[in-house]
């Protein structure tokens, strides 16, 4: 078991930054990739970024390349979403997600534990 705790969202204007925290607790965090996937209201959940487990491969979903970046502090049990740039299509709810078996999937359904989620609004 893994239990997932977001932090650092918040309401934030139009081109402005946030830095999304994800702390594990549980089984040993290094062995997961972690991803970072949002869910705007009325629409489906989606991929943002991913991690593998020892940091040196991360990917990007296409609308946040340049923007976004995503690291992880294995000692800390931790990873980060820094969000530089924002928009008002960032507005969601961020959740960060465990995959025990993968190297960072864009898959939903490829994660095997999740967060509760943060709330990030971007105003224009």
């Amino acid at each position: 078991q893994v239990q997932l705790v977001e932090s650092g969202g918040g309401l934030v204007q139009a081109g402005g930054s946030l830095r999304l925290s994800c702390a594990a607790s549980g089984r040993t965090f290094s062995i997961y990739a972690m991803g970072w996937f949002r869910q705007a209201l009325g629409k489906e959940r989606e991929f943002v970024a991913a991690i593998s487990q020892s940091g040196r491969r991360t990917f990007l979903e296409d609308s946040v390349k340049g923007r976004f970046t995503i690291s992880r502090d294995n000692a800390k049990n931790t990873v980060y979403l820094q969000m530089n740039s924002l928009k008002p299509e960032d507005t969601a709810v961020y959740y960060c997600a465990a995959d025990f078996s993968g190297t960072g999937s864009r898959i939903v359904g490829a994660y095997d534990y999740w967060g509760q989620g943060t709330q990030v609004t971007v105003s224009s």
